[in-house]
């Protein structure tokens, strides 16, 4: 786990600046509009409902967009993440942007420690963040014991059916390579670009992800008292993850061109602490 951290701590303290330069990422908009919401949290608004007022937590929040956004829809946002660079870069772009907003540089799995037991009403956690933590029982452990009595967790985020499958095309056909199910040992990854649009080369290439499936999503929750309150599985996700297979909706997000009913890309899942 140790190497794993470190492998994947160099992949995006490299990409943080990349990222923050992308039009996907749209920085300018943020800055130049104050209404400005990210793509990820326009489309989760119909699911998310009113945040008003609320203590919110996103959980692994990378550069911030999501939390301003959240912060921007009258939640009090605390962001969090592993890396110093994204920290760095999300704290500038709230100075910037006039945002009152904490962010946390620490694990995930130390956010207990980090922060205090049960601070929150909201714990948000966005796309592509679980698949970065080996053991989904530990991050149900920090969720629940991060959460007031009543609060929530809302969580969208990439179908275990999405990341089980060769992201290269094969004749049209969904090619299930790897495991759905939790595995102690990585998946590796060589590639060496990023899902942003950039024309940055970058020097590091090796990533080390985690798959978990959906029962044991569910049942780690479950286990610790929690009740799910909403679980929907969408056909789209915010990024090309099948890139020759996928085609953009008006929305901005991607789904399968042909026969797009044959995949769930994401998820989101909603679940209340008991009281």
């Amino acid at each position: 786990m140790a190497n794993s951290r470190a492998i994947n701590l160099a992949n995006w303290e490299e990409r943080v600046p990349a990222h923050a330069s992308s039009p996907d990422y749209a920085l300018d908009r943020f800055r130049a509009d104050p209404a400005h919401l990210s793509g990820v949290v326009r489309f989760d608004l119909p699911l998310l409902g009113d945040v008003n007022g609320l203590r919110g937590l996103h959980l692994q929040c990378h550069i911030g967009t999501d939390t301003i956004s959240l912060a921007r829809l009258g939640a009090q946002m605390t962001g969090l993440d592993f890396s110093p660079a994204a920290i760095e870069q999300a704290r500038r772009l709230a100075a910037d942007v006039g945002a009152d907003v904490e962010f946390v540089q620490a694990d995930a799995y130390d956010a207990v420690d980090v922060l205090g037991r049960e601070r929150f009403d909201l714990v948000y956690t966005g796309i592509g963040a679980i698949c970065w933590l080996p053991e989904i029982e530990r991050w149900a452990e920090v969720v629940t014991q991060l959460l007031v009595p009543g609060g929530r967790l809302f969580i969208r985020e990439g179908h275990p059916m999405l990341w089980s499958l060769e992201d290269v095309q094969n004749d049209g056909k969904l090619l299930v390579e790897h495991p759905y199910f939790e595995h102690a040992e990585p998946f590796i990854f060589t590639e060496g670009g990023t899902y942003v649009e950039t024309d940055v080369h970058f020097s590091t290439h090796e990533t080390h992800t985690w798959n978990h499936a959906l029962g044991e999503i569910l049942s780690a929750l479950l286990k610790r008292g929690m009740r799910i309150t909403g679980f929907v599985e969408h056909d789209s996700a915010p990024w090309p993850a099948l890139p020759e297979m996928m085609e953009r909706l008006e929305s901005g997000e991607f789904r399968l061109a042909d026969r797009p009913s044959r995949l769930p890309c994401t998820y989101t899942l909603q679940a209340i602490k008991e009281a």
